[in-house]
């Protein structure tokens, strides 16, 4: 794989007694998009979290675009401000409108004009197609609305990747496919993307590969149609088996 973006290597992590990620190591490349799925609590949200360093890890090593996460003199916030990150529950300010929520961290982290800020952040919400929501607060709008705020506010920054991180489980499902929509969109303009999710028709349809986890372990990590034609692993043809039954 050329032009590596994101490398994950041995990387464990321990809650005290309590081992959360046990030496988990893949590569991500420029433009790919790859899914990481598997049971609750099997580590993937704290792998992801590990990657823009807020959550620290114990063992091993991340590198995003050369630079090192778990290095003691990296710059973790100017790090994170080129890793875009969309969590479960949004993370909006909701004493904010829609508009500021996308201009404040442009202007005080990026250093960009006020003009400039809310030029782009127009941009953005027509991307997602909420240009006419600008002036609201977040608890005006509808769960999938909030979320594609939160996508077009990463995207704000201008990031290098996006992180997802299980971006439509706290929504009806009516709102999950314009969501989705708008994550493929970004997925065919080439953005480099891990996505936790446990929409499978998502990952079939846009994922380069399939991370899939277990107990703190990555137990495959195989290209797509490997991964749902034929899992290697045990515990990976159960999860499927379930997950696909219906």
């Amino acid at each position: 794989m050329t032009d590596i973006q994101i490398d994950i290597n041995e990387v464990s992590k321990w809650y005290g007694p309590f081992q959360v990620l046990n030496r988990c190591s893949t590569k991500v490349g420029k433009g790919e998009v790859v899914v990481v799925c598997g049971p609750s609590g099997s580590g993937k949200s704290t792998l992801i979290k590990c990657v823009n360093g807020l959550e620290p890890f114990t063992q091993g090593a991340i590198t995003v675009d050369g630079i090192s996460v778990g290095d003691p003199k990296t710059n973790l916030p100017k790090l994170r401000a080129r890793i875009g990150m969309v969590f479960q529950h949004f993370e909006l300010f909701p004493h904010l409108t829609v508009m500021r929520n996308l201009v404040l961290a442009q202007i005080k982290v990026l250093g960009r004009s006020s003009g400039e800020a809310h030029e782009n952040g127009m941009r953005l919400l027509d991307r997602v197609g909420l240009r006419d929501q600008a002036e609201k607060f977040p608890g005006e709008l509808s769960g999938g609305q909030q979320q594609r705020v939160a996508i077009a506010r990463a995207l704000a920054m201008d990031p290098i990747a996006m992180l997802f991180d299980e971006p439509t489980s706290a929504l009806d499902p009516e709102m999950i496919k314009e969501v989705l929509d708008v994550m493929v969109g970004l997925a065919r303009d080439g953005m480099t993307m891990i996505v936790v999710t446990h929409e499978m028709g998502f990952a079939r349809q846009v994922a380069r590969r399939v991370v899939f986890m277990d107990k703190g372990e990555i137990v495959e990590d195989a290209p797509t149609e490997e991964f749902f034609g034929s899992p290697r692993s045990e515990r990976a043809q159960m999860f499927l088996s379930k997950i696909l039954q219906y």
